[in-house]
């Protein structure tokens, strides 16, 4: 979470197969300025995009401490010409080209309008005539292609060419959940609970099909339009697991993010969908002070952190948040996954419940976004320094990610036998 949050990366997969999904009819969706939007580069990064049009305010939460904006040097109307006689006759036959809005090494995603609806939508570009195309979208594709669920990003339809794979997904114009926050003039438990409400409901469905997200964060929770009245939608599934019936039901690659990694992947024990409900846990502490459980800017201290699961309810404004709420997020990070709350247990818990019929509330914006914006404002300065001083260095841009990989191994080595203890 944060600038400069990077992921911890799986292996790629052995075989890739792409299918073209049956087409379902346009969502009606919702035109405005801000869209934001995670794409994967070659190394699976995620991407930050935005439309040219400057948001409202800016996210603490992004993948970087500004959003992947594109060449403002070029004439607009060039940039869309130029990446409109790329699309499959197809794909333009049916939707019009309106606007470049995000780019990675083996990607492009675009805003198109539905030629006969006059809908928005995004169209997701993938090269798969390279491997690392093809790794890219093998797992959104996976997962997209089996869901359908009012808090889940829809794959509308897909188009495959022998050295490309379009997406055309739903248009999320609402921006990112903290975002929101920040903007709002109020923030209370109740209102924590309606997010956490639509997040698990979506989660829950997932873990039912077999499909565990493993990068649930703030920065993949949109909102659909920017009304008040907005459904949130969990989005980026880059890095999820789908399982069949008759898989094995454990998994065994290491990857994530690593604020919100859980004990059990950091010690590369065999694990299942209860590390998307760890992370949950992670994003309840934040939503509720726009702080962090776990934190350092040192990856092994981190880790260590989230070994031992221990974190703290000091300062503003956890002395007016409710027993019940810290109970919740008690009950999700607990270092054993056997005794986490399920999806649906989490639904069912007191805190969720009573929240939603409660009229007697406590203000918690001004802590929460104070704490959003002191920390991101942290976060960009300490990035920016890292970024400057890794640009003077000749290093290749997988280095860092082995780098992890071997604190991971070294951690494990040190604390395997005092977690299995």
């Amino acid at each position: 979470m944060g600038c400069g949050t990077s992921k911890v990366l799986p292996e790629p997969p052995k075989d890739v197969h792409l299918h073209l999904v049956k087409k379902v009819e346009p969502y009606s969706g919702y035109k405005n300025d801000i869209y934001k939007h995670f794409i994967k580069d070659d190394g699976g990064e995620a991407i930050k995009a935005t439309i040219p049009s400057p948001p409202r305010h800016t996210n603490p939460y992004a993948s970087g401490c500004s959003p992947t904006h594109l060449d403002q040097t070029e004439p607009r109307k060039n940039r869309v010409a130029k990446y409109r006689a790329k699309f499959d006759p197809r794909v333009t036959a049916k939707y019009d080209i309106k606007a470049l809005i995000g780019r990675g090494s083996f990607s492009r995603v675009v805003r198109v309008e539905h030629k006969a609806t006059k809908q928005p939508f995004a169209i997701k570009m993938i090269e798969t005539k390279y491997r690392e195309g093809r790794e890219v979208c093998e797992s959104e594709l996976c997962v997209l292609r089996r869901v359908r669920h009012t808090n889940i990003i829809q794959l509308i339809e897909v188009f495959e060419s022998q050295e490309r794979v379009y997406m055309v997904m739903e248009l999320a114009t609402g921006g990112e959940l903290f975002d929101r926050i920040i903007a709002k003039g109020s923030f209370t438990e109740r209102d924590a609970t309606r997010v956490l409400q639509m997040v698990l409901d979506g989660v829950k469905y997932l873990h039912t099909l077999g499909i565990t997200h493993r990068d649930l964060k703030p920065e993949n929770l949109l909102y659909y339009h920017p009304g008040m009245d907005s459904k949130i939608m969990i989005t980026d599934f880059g890095l999820a697991s789908a399982r069949k019936k008759g898989d094995d039901c454990l998994m065994k690659t290491t990857c994530g993010t690593p604020e919100y990694i859980a004990p059990e992947i950091l010690v590369r024990k065999p694990y299942t969908n209860s590390v998307d409900m760890w992370a949950l846990g992670v994003i309840s502490y934040i939503l509720l002070s726009g702080t962090m459980p776990f934190e350092d800017d040192n990856r092994t201290r981190l880790y260590r952190q989230i070994l031992k699961g221990k974190y703290s309810y000091s300062g503003e404004p956890w002395p007016s948040v409710s027993n019940l709420a810290k109970d919740f997020i008690d009950r999700l990070l607990t270092v054993d996954p056997g005794d986490r709350l399920t999806a649906l247990q989490a639904l069912k818990h007191p805190w969720v419940v009573s929240m939603a019929a409660s009229s007697s509330m406590k203000n918690l914006h001004r802590s929460i976004s104070q704490n959003l914006l002191k920390r991101a404002s942290s976060r960009c300065q300490s990035t920016k320094s890292a970024q400057s001083t890794r640009s003077s260095r000749s290093t290749k841009s997988n280095k860092s990610r082995r780098v992890r990989e071997r604190e991971l191994r070294e951690l494990n080595l040190r604390y395997q036998q005092q977690y299995n203890g």
